[in-house]
């Protein structure tokens, strides 16, 4: 069976590691940047199952991102991941059609269970 391939962007980067290394040890394969920018340019250069990403970041931020990732890869599922919540930013988020929107700190079963399933969801519509 072929690993779940996810990108993990956040602005922290040991958090990055940490995820990628959690996820790892549940059967994902992980790569972690730690900005929207840099997201953008791996999504162009490798494919992934499903990109997780941190709201509030610097720069390109997580909802920009997800706007930005829905108008050049439109099937790509997105999972939000944020410490603070705001009913416009889950409005916002439904709006872009994120698969998941999760809060910090995070269950990793939760979110590796949210991963699958948007995962999932991207292969059955290709």
């Amino acid at each position: 069976m072929t690993p779940v391939q996810v990108l993990v962007v956040d602005d922290e980067g040991e958090l990055v590691s940490a995820l990628a290394e959690r996820l790892a040890l549940r059967g994902f394969s992980a790569r972690g940047v730690t900005s929207g920018e840099a997201a953008l340019i791996c999504l162009g250069e490798q494919s992934f199952d499903v990109v997780l990403v941190d709201v509030k970041m610097p720069g390109l931020g997580g909802l920009d991102l997800a706007r930005a990732i829905r108008a050049s890869w439109p099937d790509q599922p997105v999972v939000l991941l944020t410490g603070h919540t705001s009913a416009e930013d889950v409005a916002t988020g439904n709006a872009l059609g994120v698969a998941a929107y999760l809060m910090k700190p995070v269950d990793i079963e939760e979110l590796s269970s949210a991963l699958r399933a948007a995962a999932t969801s991207h292969e059955v519509r290709t």
